[in-house]
């Protein structure tokens, strides 16, 4: 049984009202460090960055993890415990169960995702766009910091990309990595270059109009 100040992860899917909290924060966090009132941060963007920070902190331990040889960690419901936090990677503690579900198959990221979609209106595209960027980041992480697992990390990210519903499936990590939809998080800015380097708007900018492809 997890103790003070830790609480199980799964608490975000049991109960939709500590998602709804969370999501509540994140938009008052986004308002507050745009220098903005909390109604100008458009509900989408807020729900797109929760999910987004929680599935990447999710998958980069796991990525790391098979990239440096010590095996598979469980992500499934009773494996991970959490403090909620903002401002920075929230702390986490995953139980050593052996191999775990990837995502797909009951994983924290497909249960988190599912949940996300059911209580928000953000594209399901989306939110598996961010698990592709997730993924692909935390293989570029682990690349960066260590050169020599760099092939070992993009392969445990590979094995995420290819669920058909992440990107459907056809996307695969390292430098030339680009998803196929967008965050949201431009629209915090004033100009619509404010777009994440692996995203699909990158290839719109000078003028045209994002807002149809980025669901």
């Amino acid at each position: 049984m997890a103790r003070s100040p830790w609480r199980p992860l799964s608490e975000l899917v049991d109960r939709p009202e500590r998602l709804e909290a969370r999501v509540r924060a994140v938009r008052v966090a986004l308002a507050g460090g745009a220098g903005r009132p909390v109604d100008d941060i458009d509900p989408r963007v807020a729900t797109s960055v929760a999910q987004l920070g929680l599935v990447a902190r999710l998958l980069a331990p796991r990525i790391a993890a098979v990239a440096l040889g010590f095996g598979h960690l469980a992500v499934g419901p009773g494996d991970v415990w959490w403090q909620d936090r903002l401002g920075g990677p929230f702390p986490l503690s995953v139980a050593n169960n052996g191999a775990g579900p990837v995502p797909g198959s009951g994983s924290l990221v497909d249960l988190l995702t599912a949940a996300t979609a059911d209580r928000f209106p953000v594209a399901p595209r989306v939110l598996w766009g961010n698990v592709a960027s997730a993924a692909n980041s935390a293989a570029r992480l682990v690349a960066v910091t260590r050169p020599d697992r760099a092939t070992a990390a993009r392969d445990a990210a590979d094995t995420i990309l290819s669920d058909p519903r992440i990107e459907d499936g056809e996307l695969r990590s390292g430098p030339s990595f680009r998803r196929r939809s967008c965050c949201l998080i431009y629209r915090l800015s004033d100009t619509r270059e404010a777009v994440c380097a692996d995203c699909v708007l990158t290839d719109l900018r000078g003028g045209h109009d994002p807002v149809a492809t980025s669901g």
